[in-house]
């Protein structure tokens, strides 16, 4: 058989969607400045769907930098793999900048918070080494896991009971192979907006011997006293190992960085194939992400401001009987019943009838029945974009709820 002939026959649980879901559900676009007001096919809409938490997309400091550093350098610069002909003053003033506001000894840059994070995994494991990880995790750290040679143990998410079964596994396995073990978790899990439990998990350390690397892509800039993230709101920064952040959220940019301790990070600095074998990050993008830790460290009122409109919305929500899950973070859920037509049209309905524009979550990313609505409240809302989404909201569930939404397929837009 034809390789591509076979892909084609099977597009997948989303492709096969593609042809009416395209442009409208799936690669929609947003146009206009960003923020939390947009254009979607040519009609503004309040939008909940960008991780921009703190507002910097569109900071004017933040504008007038980025757009000073493109003139002075060009994207091109610097030229070549970090390694080789990559490396520059500022990449390394950016990275002594993360190190002391993480806590931590050193840093490295990513050029990509996917590629980056299953690089390191991969550079940290051999096939005799195992990891230990939450069943929640990211894609992008499955996906690491893929890359893995060896062993991996999986345990029930925020399940502190079953997270020390798999570690007795773990530790014997680890032992007859001569290995070492590693366990993966997050700082605050994207999709139902939980913490992880990361003081408990670091509690372990007492029992088994093991290593602690937390995504906290999330997190950064949004948990924690000075906004140095989730380890620091529960008190335990110290006692993760390797820690993960990505610009792509709060940094409102693109790019990512791991932080720990010296000696490691160097072995990192090293060894990670996505860092050696591809460009460095352009200037412009350095010297943006310079400013943006600045603001965030010099400015604690935008992250007040995020809280003030996380508590507005998640307590509007409750109030009116929606169920948001476990959150303790931004990220809000709101989890309903419905299948994918009814959910598609409600979605329909919320974007051309109300102009709420935010993320729905269907089958096969979650169980069947199932609908999740996933918003970002941000530093830039207002008290306005929060009570017409509450509204919007109560008047749909309860068309919902009232089978208003019941159709045979998905719509055509």
């Amino acid at each position: 058989m034809d390789i591509f002939e076979k892909l084609l026959k099977h597009m997948g649980p989303i492709g096969e969607h593609s042809e009416r879901a395209h442009g409208y559900f799936a690669f929609p676009k947003l146009e206009g400045e960003i923020g939390p007001r947009m254009k979607f096919r040519g009609n503004e809409k309040i939008v909940w769907s960008l991780n921009n938490y703190l507002g910097l997309a569109n900071h004017p400091e933040v504008r007038a930098t980025d757009a000073k550093a493109a003139a002075d350098f060009g994207m091109a610069s610097p030229m070549g793999a970090r390694m080789m002909s990559g490396n520059t003053t500022y990449h390394e003033q950016l990275e002594k900048e993360l190190s002391d506001y993480m806590g931590k000894e050193d840093t490295t840059l990513l050029n990509y918070g996917y590629q980056g994070i299953m690089s390191a995994i991969d550079a940290v494991c051999g096939r005799r080494d195992v990891i230990v990880y939450d069943a929640e995790c990211h894609a992008s750290i499955l996906d690491g896991l893929r890359l893995h040679p060896g062993k991996r143990y999986v345990f029930k998410h925020n399940d502190i009971e079953d997270c020390e079964k798999q570690l007795k596994r773990a530790t014997e396995l680890a032992k007859a192979q001569g290995g070492g073990i590693l366990v993966v978790t997050e700082g605050v899990f994207g999709m139902a907006g939980d913490q992880g439990k990361l003081k408990e998990i670091a509690d372990l350390k007492d029992k088994f011997e093991f290593r602690l690397l937390v995504d906290d892509a999330h997190g950064f800039g949004t948990m924690g006293k000075t906004g140095a993230g989730t380890g620091e709101e529960q008190g335990v920064q110290d006692k993760i190992d390797l820690l993960f952040n990505t610009f792509a959220k709060s940094g409102a940019s693109i790019g990512a960085f791991i932080s720990g301790d010296k000696a490691i990070i160097n072995y990192l600095r090293y060894n990670m194939r996505s860092q050696i074998f591809a460009k460095s990050i352009p200037l412009p993008i350095v010297i943006g992400h310079l400013k943006r830790v600045q603001l965030m460290r010099q400015h604690p009122e935008m992250k007040q401001k995020l809280w003030d409109n996380v508590n507005k919305l998640q307590e509007g929500l409750k109030s009116r009987g929606f169920n948001i899950g476990r959150t303790n973070s931004p990220v809000t859920p709101i989890y309903l019943q419905g299948d994918i037509p009814e959910a598609t049209a409600m979605c329909l309905d919320l974007r051309e009838n109300y102009n709420i524009f935010c993320s729905i979550v269907v089958y096969p990313v979650i169980p069947k029945g199932q609908i999740i609505y996933r918003l970002i409240p941000t530093a830039a809302h207002s008290d306005e974009d929060i009570e017409l989404t509450l509204k919007a909201f109560s008047e749909t569930k309860a068309k919902l709820d009232a089978k208003t939404y019941q159709v045979a397929e998905i719509p055509v837009i």
